[in-house]
């Protein structure tokens, strides 16, 4: 099974993804990004682009990966990773699905305010990374139009990350 930790920067996926691989028995945290970093590390570089994730070698090969370390370990593979474009996150999805892999797609939401407040005091990429702001527009509209249909959402805005894993786990148990 995959439990994937979807929202902005500064939701918590990162912190709540190690917690919850804590709290659920035989799992590992993969963390897609690492794919998109060895695609940027090819030389010479792929076609320039702002986000990876638009490099269509990416999607595949997240789903690959993911499929081999679950054919090899077993268990759950807790993914942090933001995918807010509709048809990335169905190309991911629907590739998992042929291998049969179970996915449970988490939205971590926060209000805007509260990223805002996370992302000033982020001190991964420093104070008000204008990486991590640029994200939030999209995330809202595809928090609107499709990414919350799609998911179990849970609110971080008020809760730790502790508290978040918690009831990420607890779901996945259920």
């Amino acid at each position: 099974m995959i439990v994937w930790l979807n929202g902005t920067h500064g939701a918590g996926k990162t912190t709540t993804s190690a917690l919850v691989q804590q709290l659920i028995p035989d799992s590992r945290v993969f963390d897609a990004e690492k794919v998109g970093e060895t695609l940027m590390d090819i030389k010479p570089g792929l076609p320039a682009t702002d986000n990876f994730q638009h490099w269509p070698p990416w999607r595949p090969l997240v789903v690959e990966t993911a499929r081999r370390i679950l054919d090899y370990t077993g268990g759950t593979l807790v993914m942090p990773m933001t995918v807010l474009v509709e048809q990335y996150w169905r190309e991911i999805s629907s590739g998992l699905a042929q291998h049969d892999i179970p996915v449970r797609h988490f939205v971590l939401h926060a209000d805007q305010d509260t990223l805002r407040a996370r992302i000033a005091g982020d001190t991964v990429l420093g104070p008000n990374s204008r990486f991590r702001l640029q994200y939030l527009k999209p995330y809202a509209e595809a928090a609107r139009t499709w990414l919350h249909a799609e998911a179990e959402i849970v609110d971080t805005t008020h809760l730790t990350p502790a508290q978040a894993a918690q009831q990420i786990a607890e779901a996945v148990k259920s």
